[in-house]
């Protein structure tokens, strides 16, 4: 299935691009979008003509201006709150265990819960004009689908603080010297660019590039001698596939490699 209400699905060799489409209201995240983005997600995991994801934003505008404040709103209680980010966070943690890379093309705005999307990606491609913050301070709340958690990971926790206790926003350049950002694009070549690293990316060994998404996810976090170990074990995996023997027979016959996800 690719019929969603508010996503937009184009596929090319190898990738598939999901753009979030709610222009009027700059792309805003409803629970309605969420729980799109949930079964996108689902295709995108069975697909297996699909090897790398791109998300973007519709418009010239924002990639995601933020959570949908007028949903928001009209929460009543403490316990519906945290049912709400909940569900944001199960739907972006998805997202970054997903065993594809994930390349987000930042087109605009990318604020609160459209800088939590951002971080869930595995390569973030950033538009000249994009904008990053988490301005959930002046509505008087946190951010709430992963931003303090994420955030501190990517950029230190001092960092984190400042950006989410003060909720200015960062423009790209500025996004990518915090390391937010892997590089700036103009406007115009964002989707390019975008697709010409899917496209790349495609051609790799999938099977090697799940288990470096996994290493480093899994790794990052625990002390060196165990992210060794746990490095160690996903390179012993990569020796019973069927790309390794094609990778290093491509190399030492001067050739290139034809990678079959076996």
């Amino acid at each position: 299935m690719t019929n969603w209400k508010h996503i937009v699905c184009d596929q090319g060799e190898g990738w598939a691009q999901l753009t979030l489409s709610r222009p009027k209201v700059l792309n805003a995240l409803s629970r309605e979008v969420l729980t799109e983005l949930d079964t996108a997600i689902d295709w995108v995991e069975r697909n297996d003509a699909v090897r790398v994801l791109i998300i973007t934003g519709a418009g010239d505008k924002a990639f995601v201006a933020g959570a949908d404040i007028t949903e928001l709103n009209q929460i009543e209680s403490s316990e519906e709150a945290e049912r709400t980010a909940l569900l944001g966070q199960r739907v972006f943690a998805r997202l970054e265990e997903l065993d594809k890379p994930v390349i987000m093309a930042i087109n605009g705005f990318a604020l609160g819960g459209g800088m939590e999307l951002a971080m869930c990606g595995d390569i973030l491609l950033a538009s000249e004009k994009a904008k990053f913050g988490q301005p959930e301070i002046n509505l008087g709340v946190i951010p709430g689908y992963g931003g303090t958690q994420r955030l501190s990971r990517l950029v230190g926790r001092q960092m984190a603080k400042y950006l989410c206790m003060t909720g200015i926003m960062l423009t790209a350049d500025e996004a990518a010297r915090c390391g937010l950002v892997q590089k700036v694009v103009p406007p115009e070549a964002l989707l390019e660019e975008a697709k010409r690293l899917a496209e790349t990316l495609a051609k790799k060994a999938p099977i090697a590039l799940k288990y470096i998404k996994k290493a480093i996810h899994h790794g990052v976090d625990i002390d060196l001698p165990s992210g060794l170990r746990l490095e160690a074990s996903y390179f012993g995996l990569t020796f019973d596939t069927v790309d390794r023997k094609e990778g290093m027979d491509a190399f030492l016959n001067k050739r290139e490699p034809r990678f079959t996800g076996k």
